[in-house]
């Protein structure tokens, strides 16, 4: 079998390890956060989409991260109050991590080398990029920030039949 994202753990945001194995045949939108961003208001659209198809199969996992901008700098605690206060966020959210760099986590490492970016980069440019992945844990396609969430409507649909 083809490497999946399966493979991977990560901590929610609450300090619980999380096994993505757990997420067997669900799809997947994987999405890097900020409280202090332009896209901020994704959440709601996020929120929308989860509720929306959540029940079909479909997860949404969000990782907040402070390497755009300085745009996520509150703590843990501080991070998922401010998303259920001001978006009504209940899909997962999980602990700040780096996407780019030395210090990338290990699950960004891999979704990035699966779907790259424009002319072939890897890197994560900023805050909401999105990747969707199916229920087979293959990583589907990466979305720019500025790719709303509710125009990957039609796709997570297909994904979900």
């Amino acid at each position: 079998m083809s490497q999946s994202i399966y493979q991977f753990s990560v901590t929610d945001i609450r300090g619980e390890q999380l096994e993505l194995a757990d997420f067997k045949d669900k799809v997947l939108l994987i999405v890097n956060t900020a409280s202090k961003c332009g896209f901020t208001p994704q959440y709601k659209a996020l929120e929308t989409l989860y509720q929306e198809f959540n029940e079909q199969g479909l997860m949404i996992l969000g990782f907040p991260c402070n390497q755009f901008g300085a745009q996520e700098q509150g703590s843990e605690a501080e991070i998922s109050e401010f998303c259920e206060l001001n978006f009504g966020v209940t899909f997962p959210l999980l602990s700040k991590v780096e996407v780019n760099g030395e210090n990338a986590v290990p699950l960004y490492k891999f979704l990035k080398s699966q779907a790259k970016g424009l002319l072939g980069s890897e890197s994560i440019k900023w805050n909401f990029t999105k990747f969707l992945v199916d229920r087979q844990g293959q990583v589907i396609e990466r979305f720019a920030p500025t790719t709303k969430p509710e125009a990957l409507r039609g796709q997570i649909s297909q994904l979900l039949k």
